[in-house]
């Protein structure tokens, strides 16, 4: 199956998302996945895809949801054991939903038509394989209907997790829009084809702050045709209605009871298709432990930045006096935030709004460069070496990657791929089915995190390695949903 084939299967998995009805609901409760699976689980889980609603800025909306039928959304298992679950599909259009953090066989990939077909309405799927060594991870579909949050916490808690005496809260963290998203991606193709700003996803949303933003933005968009010296990085290309936390924005957030003095791990999902958070943690300086699950050496900071599909792991020790500690997301070049609040009780909840005073910083290398993996794979030479660059432009929205046709590889090589982005917007790039370190940074040498979506900013180079250890046709491909929609996409393909 070719890459036009796959995003053929993408575009058709959307069919469901539809004009946003308007129902009532309640908004999602609690601070993490409800269900759970260890090893000695005899009888899969369910798993539904099903439809929902919330309410967004007074108006409720209905959307897609991932998880058991009662509960919070989401799974937790075991690490060394399995994943086992039976997935249904409770929607009225076809879907498939990607295990992103896992490594599954290929054919339990979730992606459509690689190689399973499509999860029709109605139509149940087992699946079965192993969890891994533990993390936090997340679920969604692999299809346009990921923007209208088709996409749940995938938690993998270790012994040594359940051990410790520390409260867990689970962030996925979402950008919301009332409008379908394949007329969010029309929009696109069309405002960029003259090289104008950033597409809104609703006709209220065409307020003086769009256009103020628009106007930015497009200055951006016109002077990317000139050579990169004078180029302008454009960082968002889509303007949101909300951006959430847990499903809720700062009008509402969620309160998460905590204990004085207690110590808190959080687990951040940036679960969204187009935009870029830093985590701010405010007063308290919080220890970053792992990214995408896998363990990196602490590095203690109040900020820390989250590209789409990347997770952070950050261990806080809360003050003895209590308080109430805000967990803002901070949308990249913007004033728009969201997140959660830890409340200890009797402590007043202050409102915070929506828009910050100033704007979330851009999203870099820096922290990339000073991650070091707590267990990286064992020194080796390349067997294989391949040179990937990263193309698109925002006139006529058109993503593509160059050198991604012949990526053949062999069971059991070290292969490294150099990711060069010659495009003025970054690309956080995730590999389907392995997990690789990050080995370079604008060509210096690290010994970086190990993890399995890495951002690649306007005019960076990325150099990643891995262990070829899960035959199959695997996709590489940008986590934004639209760049990846719009042709941003190779694939490792296993020969032998």
């Amino acid at each position: 199956m070719d890459r036009r084939d796959f995003l053929h299967g993408l575009m058709a998995g959307a069919a469901a998302y539809g004009a946003s009805a308007l129902h009532s609901a309640a908004a999602l409760a609690g601070s993490g996945p409800a269900a759970s699976s260890g090893a000695a689980a005899t009888a899969p889980l369910r798993l539904a895809a099903h439809h929902r609603s919330i309410e967004v800025k007074g108006r409720s909306a209905r959307v897609f949801g991932l998880g058991p039928s009662t509960g919070a959304p989401g799974l937790t298992l075991d690490a060394g054991g399995r994943l086992d679950v039976v997935l249904a599909n409770e929607l009225d259009a076809p879907t498939l939903i990607h295990w992103h953090g896992l490594t599954p066989p290929w054919a339990q990939d979730g992606v459509p038509g690689k190689p399973a077909a499509l999860l029709q309405p109605g139509e149940t799927r087992r699946y079965g394989f192993p969890a891994g060594v533990g993390g936090t991870h997340w679920m969604h579909a692999h299809t346009l209907q990921e923007q209208n949050l088709l996409a749940a916490p995938l938690i993998v808690r270790t012994a040594a997790d359940r051990q410790r005496d520390e409260q867990e809260v689970v962030i996925l963290l979402h950008d919301f829009s009332f409008t379908p998203a394949e007329e969010i991606l029309a929009r696109l193709q069309r405002s960029h084809s003259g090289g104008h700003g950033p597409a809104t996803t609703s006709t209220a949303h065409e307020s003086a702050h769009g256009a103020t933003a628009g106007r930015a933005a497009g200055a951006a968009g016109h002077a990317m045709h000139g050579t990169p010296a004078q180029a302008a990085m454009d960082l968002n290309d889509i303007d949101y209605d909300a951006y959430l936390a847990n499903d809720r924005t700062l009008d509402d957030p969620q309160v998460v009871p905590v204990e004085k003095g207690a110590r808190v791990r959080l687990r951040i999902i940036n679960g969204a298709t187009a935009t870029a958070f830093t985590i701010d943690c405010g007063a308290l300086s919080g220890e970053l432990i792992a990214v995408d699950g896998r363990e990196v050496q602490p590095v203690s900071g109040h900020s820390f930045p989250l590209s789409m599909g990347q997770r952070l792991d950050i261990r806080l020790t809360l003050p003895k006096a209590g308080g109430s500690h805000p967990i803002l997301a901070l949308r990249e070049g913007a004033l728009e935030r969201t997140g959660i609040i830890l409340a200890s009780a009797g402590a007043p909840v202050r409102r915070i709004a929506a828009e910050g005073e100033i704007k979330g910083p851009v999203v870099g290398l820096d922290l990339e460069q000073r991650l070091r993996a707590l267990a990286p794979p064992p020194p080796r030479s390349a067997d294989r070496r391949f040179t990937l660059t990263l193309t698109g432009t925002m006139a006529g929205y058109h993503w593509g990657i160059e050198g991604g046709d012949a990526m053949k590889v062999g069971r059991g090589e070290r292969v490294e791929i150099a990711l060069i982005n010659m495009s003025m917007m970054a690309h956080p790039m995730h590999l389907h089915g392995h997990h690789f370190q990050v080995t370079a940074v604008n060509d210096a040498p690290i010994a970086g995190a190990v993890r399995d979506t890495v951002l690649v900013p306007p005019m960076a180079r990325v150099r990643i390695a891995f262990d070829a250890d899960n035959p199959g046709r695997w996709p590489l491909h940008c986590h934004h949903l639209y760049h990846m929609a719009a042709g941003m996409m190779a694939f490792v393909d296993y020969v032998s």
